[in-house]
């Protein structure tokens, strides 16, 4: 919670206070699809200190009159969020032969953070590497993403593994994989929004830089799987704007999902498993 929150001398979260900002990890990316100035405003004052990312979804930082979006880019700088563009806007771009003049209009309009992706189209590898390099060139922090977001086109863990791997070599901040907004029937996810276990594991079994991945989540029971197998720092995305203070009640156990743990810990609750990364967390709590 905030070092001026409304309840800290009552209340103890369960599974601890957060690091604060700025973060390496237990990062949370917000997806904006729209938000006017005043509304954006409304987000950053009541829950700036738990969002570190702003992406401007898709195309639609193009639908902004060119000073207001400097406005809300600087809004964002002021609490310390970083704001971007999102990686399908940079593709439109590239495919239409502009990329310079891309990250150009990027940089006067403010922004410090792009991202780059091949959801929709398809880059060679050459490609891709020249585009992170012209982004660094220019001063650009860079995020990366793996995946598709058709999903009729299979991508296989041995492809995320060796890309994910590969953009972090050529000097990429973060690689977000690709789970959409909808969270449901792409990349690690099943058409019901299920993480499908069998190929998380095929994929950091392969991947030793866990923590330099962003795993779009935008569903409750994808943040609860990823936080009772990675921890409460682990990295999430795609997170709605109404959503944040809840995905930070999961973090800290302020939320029946993730507090159970810790009433069963301290219950000895039969055949009730508490998962391992949480335990430490856990076992702090009961010696309070």
């Amino acid at each position: 919670m905030l070092e001026n929150g409304a309840w800290n001398d009552i209340i103890v979260p369960p599974l601890g206070n957060r690091r604060g900002k700025p973060r390496q990890t237990g990062l949370t990316m917000v997806i904006d699809k729209g938000l006017g100035l005043s509304e954006t405003k409304d987000l950053l004052e009541t829950a700036a200190g738990y969002i570190d990312l702003l992406k401007l979804g898709f195309g639609t930082s193009a639908f902004y009159d060119k000073e207001v979006l400097r406005e809300k880019i600087y809004l964002a700088h002021q609490y310390n969020v970083e704001i971007y563009p999102g990686g399908t806007f940079l593709e439109v771009a590239y495919w239409q032969g502009r990329i310079n003049s891309y990250l150009e209009r990027a940089k006067e309009l403010g922004f410090r953070l792009v991202e780059v992706s091949d959801g929709t189209i398809n880059l060679s590898r050459d490609e891709r590497k020249k585009i992170i390099d012209l982004a660094l060139e220019k001063g650009f922090k860079v995020l990366t993403e793996v995946g598709k977001k058709d999903a009729k086109a299979k991508v296989s863990i041995t492809n995320l593994f060796q890309q994910a791997s590969l953009d972090l070599e050529w000097g990429a901040w973060k690689v977000i994989m690709e789970g959409r907004e909808s969270g449901k029937g792409i990349g690690l996810y099943d058409k019901e929004g299920k993480l499908m276990e069998d190929k998380l594991e095929e994929f950091i079994n392969k991947f030793s830089g866990v923590d330099n991945i962003i795993w779009e989540a935008p569903l409750k029971n994808q943040q609860v799987d990823f936080i009772t197998r990675f921890g409460v720092e682990v990295n999430l995305g795609n997170i709605p704007a109404n959503e944040v203070l809840a995905l930070e009640a999961l973090r800290t156990g302020l939320r029946g999902d993730t507090f159970e743990y810790v009433i069963s810990y301290q219950s000895n609750k039969e055949g009730y498993e508490v998962p391992p990364v949480l335990k430490k967390l856990v076992a702090a709590w009961s010696l309070r």
